[in-house]
């Protein structure tokens, strides 16, 4: 596997984020996508979610905007398949990664947890493992009324005014979500509250990636 650089003053950086849904990204790793922004201004990101229909789509654009900067807006690539459907659109849903395999050759890649409770989630995860085989990937977490949080193992420490920029970031552009119990900016900040203490990160929030393979 490729070992991840990211030193200043070598070629940008190239993320690929891989999404189920309209607000999956953000959710799982908004916060590190904003750090790295910072951090790293000219990096690149390609901006992939699976399943963004009608006002969704529409979320799905503003968000990729928001976070991921221009350079989200232009490497993004929506898709039309069914919300809870895709285990069953599996052939089409692996012709998309054949296509993102011809086209890209990304630094590092941002996808689900292959333990997630919701099955677009894992589907989305083992392709992305089938797919790219030599390539940095992190796993996020989406937390969920399924109960399925694990026991991650690479920490992002983030800073405060990050976290509150993510989840103001979120509360505003997927309205469509706000009718959900668990859709609350308490739910996403306290999740990054409760990692940045597992991972005793100054700032006292981080967010938390499942980690399959690492080369140093």
């Amino acid at each position: 596997m490729r070992p991840l650089n990211l030193a200043k003053g070598e070629s940008p950086l190239h993320i690929l984020c891989l999404g189920a849904h309209s607000d999956d990204i953000e959710i799982g790793c908004g916060g590190t996508i904003l750090r790295f922004l910072l951090q790293y201004p000219d990096c690149v990101f390609h901006w992939v979610v699976f399943s963004a229909l009608g006002v969704r789509a529409d979320e799905a654009q503003r968000g990729a905007a928001l976070f991921g900067g221009s350079s989200a807006s232009k490497g993004l690539l929506l898709k039309s398949f069914q919300d809870g459907f895709l285990p069953f659109a599996g052939a089409e849903v692996k012709a998309v990664f054949e296509q993102l395999k011809q086209s890209l050759s990304p630094d590092l890649i941002f996808t689900h947890n292959r333990n997630d409770a919701h099955q677009d989630h894992r589907m989305l995860a083992e392709l992305t493992w089938n797919t790219f085989r030599d390539h940095m990937i992190l796993e996020y977490e989406i937390p969920k009324y399924d109960g399925d949080m694990g026991q991650p193992g690479v920490f992002v420490p983030l800073a405060a005014e990050v976290c509150k920029k993510k989840v103001h970031l979120i509360m505003d552009t997927f309205r469509s979500q706000s009718s959900k119990p668990w859709f609350q900016p308490e739910t996403f900040l306290s999740l990054m509250r409760l990692r940045g203490m597992e991972s005793n990160a100054l700032s006292g929030y981080a967010e938390a990636f499942f980690c399959r393979k690492l080369v140093l």
